[in-house]
């Protein structure tokens, strides 16, 4: 079942070849095969009964992003530990975690020294309510945030997950240009098939019908603007001349409705869950530009792929550019605890910087700025800088990507395309069941892969071996064999 705007890759080549050469090190293989909607996989059963550890959580846990009552026919998969990139069930089976347990982990699982700073911190004060008060954790991961973030982002502000960061994000945009006197600015703009998330502010700016069609009665008007997503362009267009054509198209939008708008919210260079759609960074610096001259503020959802993933430490260093407000969570603690930030420039800070409350932001959460997730962070930028793990990355990006030559010309692949420390490709089916049973056979394999639609996608931890990667393709090859035969 094709998106919607796959009328486009009807026409597409089947022998494009695109390879930019930088730290993205992106590749793609250019095809007519579109990616399906998403479906959600449910794991189907490998044991004979559901054990009592499974059926406890049945009766009292309610899973996300799940249909629960697929459950009665395909157990829960009952993780008891993890060690590196790799999960344990109740069995004493592994599976290689090649998504990072939802995009998340970067240092493995029971990383000794972000166990290590965890348990320091503990000793020391583990979480203070952040308004009125401060601590030395939040003040240093601040503080390193600062200097490693493109332009004069110099602000944090702290929630607990991706989908808060955007709701401040947004917020503040909003308040801002109420306190500078353009109350008409209220509305926003994103890209046909982002995903910021889904509390209510967050899903009025995601374009992703499933999860989004239910609840639009509860949300605001967003208007969606042409994906830059090279998956979509007409035969034999590049990716940047594609990216050069949907931001005219975002540019002939904001000709006409900059003034009742604050804000462009963008997922740069990956489009995450619409099937990791990538596209070239000159749309980054055309949106920049466009943004600039019509005064409206520029939202980077880096929440996905911050922190490494596109090859970059930010994705919008790609572009060279400084957004109003960047959003960063998933990575930014490795997984270990929920943490999320915005940081944002010194002229956005100077607009609520008064004597009133009315000037302020007053918005806040329970845990924001929590000891023990800043803490975390903080040892996960300690194992950026002491480990060089940008450039490591690089030499692991290439294994695969030679280790990938059989499967990228698998017949059933197509759209295989790499940025960073992300791989993806579609492949060739009409079963709207593909995403379970692929879900399924890698289980068997010992692989934890969860397609989206019919896009299967690798987002392997930092550390993960040659050995490792070796077995992630192989295994995948296996798996694409048993589920399109």
């Amino acid at each position: 079942m094709p998106v919607q705007q796959s009328t486009e890759l009807e026409t597409a080549s089947d022998s494009v070849y695109y390879r930019v050469i930088d730290s993205t090190d992106l590749n793609f293989i250019h095809s007519k095969n579109p990616p399906m909607s998403i479906t959600n996989p449910a794991p189907e059963s490998t044991a004979s009964a559901v054990s009592p550890f499974q059926q406890r959580s049945l009766q009292s846990v309610w899973h996300p992003c799940t249909q629960m009552k697929s459950h009665e026919t395909f157990p829960l998969v009952p993780i008891v530990r993890g060690s590196g990139v790799w999960l344990y069930d109740a069995d004493g089976n592994g599976y290689l975690d090649a998504i990072g347990s939802w995009w998340v982990n970067l240092f493995g699982h029971a990383n000794p020294r972000i166990n290590a700073a965890i348990n320091d911190q503990l000793e020391k004060v583990e979480h203070v309510m952040l308004a009125g008060f401060t601590h030395e954790p939040v003040i240093a991961l601040s503080e390193r945030l600062k200097a490693i973030t493109p332009g004069d982002l110099g602000h944090c502000f702290y929630a607990s997950d991706g989908a808060s960061a955007t709701e401040i994000a947004l917020k503040m945009s909003f308040h801002y240009w109420q306190l500078a006197g353009k109350p008409d600015k209220t509305q926003f703009v994103s890209l046909q098939n982002d995903y910021h998330g889904e509390t209510l502010g967050a899903l009025s700016v995601t374009d992703v019908a499933i999860f989004k069609k239910t609840y639009a009665p509860l949300l605001r008007p967003c208007a969606h603007v042409m994906t830059p997503d090279w998956r979509f362009a007409d035969e034999g267009e590049s990716a940047e001349d594609y990216a050069l054509r949907a931001a005219d198209a975002l540019q002939a939008h904001l000709a006409q409705h900059h003034a009742k708008t604050a804000a462009l919210i963008i997922e740069p260079l990956i489009q995450g869950a619409m099937g990791m759609g990538m596209y070239h960074p000159v749309y980054l610096k055309r949106a920049r530009e466009i943004c600039d001259k019509y005064q409206v503020h520029l939202i980077a959802d880096e929440i996905a792929v911050g922190f490494g993933r596109t090859g970059t430490m930010f994705a919008c260093e790609q572009a060279g550019i400084t957004p109003d407000f960047l959003c960063l969570a998933k990575g930014l603690s490795s997984g270990y605890l929920p943490i999320s930030v915005v940081l944002t420039t010194d002229t956005i800070y100077q607009n609520f910087y008064g004597d009133t409350p009315a000037h302020a932001f007053l918005h806040s959460h329970t845990h924001t700025g929590n000891a023990l997730a800043c803490r975390a962070a903080l040892a996960v930028l300690d194992i950026f800088e002491q480990d060089n793990i940008l450039a490591a990355n690089k030499a692991r990006a290439t294994h695969l990507n030679n280790a990938a030559t059989t499967l990228s010309s698998h017949p059933k692949v197509s759209n295989f395309r790499n940025c960073g420390m992300i791989w993806a490709f579609e492949v060739e089916t009409d079963d709207l069941q593909f995403s379970q049973q692929f879900f399924q056979a890698g289980l068997k394999q010992r692989l934890l892969l969860r397609p989206l639609g019919n896009t299967v996608y690798f987002m392997p931890p930092y550390i993960i071996t040659e050995d490792e990667i070796d077995l992630l393709v192989t295994g995948t090859l296996k798996i694409l064999d048993t589920v399109c035969n």
